[in-house]
């Protein structure tokens, strides 16, 4: 789950599509048609990136995915990988919070997991069975059979660092992010320098679930046929929902990181194959319990999604794992809380 641009179309169940192939052509929504260059300098859709830091965008043609990413500092910096949460695009990492991370020297990655933003769509390929079933084996830890799984995603990382002519980084994810980060941790530890786990959780049994109000926001549908003001206005409120009452955002803002969000990209049914690797893949306990990198565990106490007892899941299970609970954070990397966050993945880092 995510951090995470809120679903803002309406989720459809399909049988599954064994042989429909991943889209890499296709126009990334109907409300926009422009190329990558926009990640840096276009001021209608995000800050302009501060001149003193390097900077460079790019499509990295993995398989079997085609991985939009930007990376800011040094190309002969340690490396920082940046994994986002479900649903959400490369852009809801914090530009400032990457300038941080890149002026302290690093070569910092963040990147368009498979099925958003401008990678590879997965378009036609079907979530096969009950929704209401994967859930209900999702809360008891077990997994489902969809159309990938978070294992799949942690591969995407692995080969964009193959790509990228990175052999080791310093991986840090957020909710969805944060579980692709355990897996990668666990599966590459010659290449996990470091793991900094931000609002995340192991996806075991019994973990409380999210608030009704949250679910509702992660889940509920946008207004049918709607205009582009419509899917602005529900964007934002949901992102409200998620986010924590000490460190709330103005409505201004909000309206303003989601419409940024949907004239990149809006693609709903990204969000269902999405979901469906984040409850199909089964607990990830048996991955947190193998690494054996640094890791810090970041967690705000009025997470509403991603519960706090989700975030000491995972700092029980890895071992050697430091949580840092922030009071009042949500589900939300405002402006208030990047100095906390940038100094405890620092930290981490100088650890490894």
């Amino acid at each position: 789950m995510g951090l995470d641009q809120a679903p803002i179309g309406r989720p459809i169940r399909h049988k599954s599509d064994e042989n429909c192939t991943p889209r890499t052509d296709a126009k990334p929504n109907h409300y926009a048609n422009y190329t990558s260059e926009y990640l840096t300098n276009d001021e209608e859709h995000g800050p302009v990136i501060s001149s003193d830091i390097p900077t460079r965008t790019g499509i990295a043609p993995t398989s079997p995915v085609r991985l939009a990413y930007e990376e800011f500092g040094p190309e002969d910096g340690p490396a920082i990988l940046l994994v986002m949460g479900f649903g959400a695009q490369m852009i809801m990492w914090p530009t400032e919070l990457c300038l941080t991370l890149a002026r302290e020297g690093f070569r910092v990655i963040r990147f368009d997991n498979r099925d958003i933003g401008l990678s590879t769509k997965f378009e036609g390929i079907r979530v096969e069975g009950s929704l209401v079933a994967r859930l209900a084996r999702s809360q008891l830890g077990l997994p489902s059979s969809v159309p990938y799984t978070l294992v799949d995603m942690a591969a995407d990382s692995r080969k964009l660092l193959d790509y990228l002519g990175i052999a080791k980084a310093h991986i840090v994810g957020a909710s969805m992010g944060g579980m692709i980060t355990q897996i990668f941790a666990a599966e590459n530890p010659q290449r996990a320098l470091s793991a900094s786990i931000i609002f995340s959780s192991t996806n075991e049994k019994f973990l409380p679930p999210p608030t009704p109000p949250a679910l509702l926001a992660l889940v509920g549908p946008a207004p049918r046929n709607a205009s582009l003001d419509e899917l602005v206005n529900h964007a934002a409120k949901n992102f409200k929902v998620l986010g924590g009452p000490a460190h709330p955002r103005s409505d201004d803002e909000l309206r303003d990181l989601a419409r940024s969000l949907l004239t990149r990209s809006y693609y709903p049914a990204g969000m269902v194959r999405q979901f469906a690797a984040v409850i199909g893949t089964g607990s990830l306990k048996r991955f947190a319990q193998r690494i054996t990198a640094p890791t810090a565990v970041i967690h705000g106490t009025a997470d509403p999604l991603l519960r706090p007892a989700c975030g000491k899941a995972v700092a029980r299970a890895v071992p050697g794992a430091r949580l840092f609970l922030i009071d009042g954070m949500g589900h939300d990397l405002p402006e208030s809380v990047l100095p906390h966050i940038s100094s405890v993945v620092l930290d981490n880092i100088a650890r490894s």
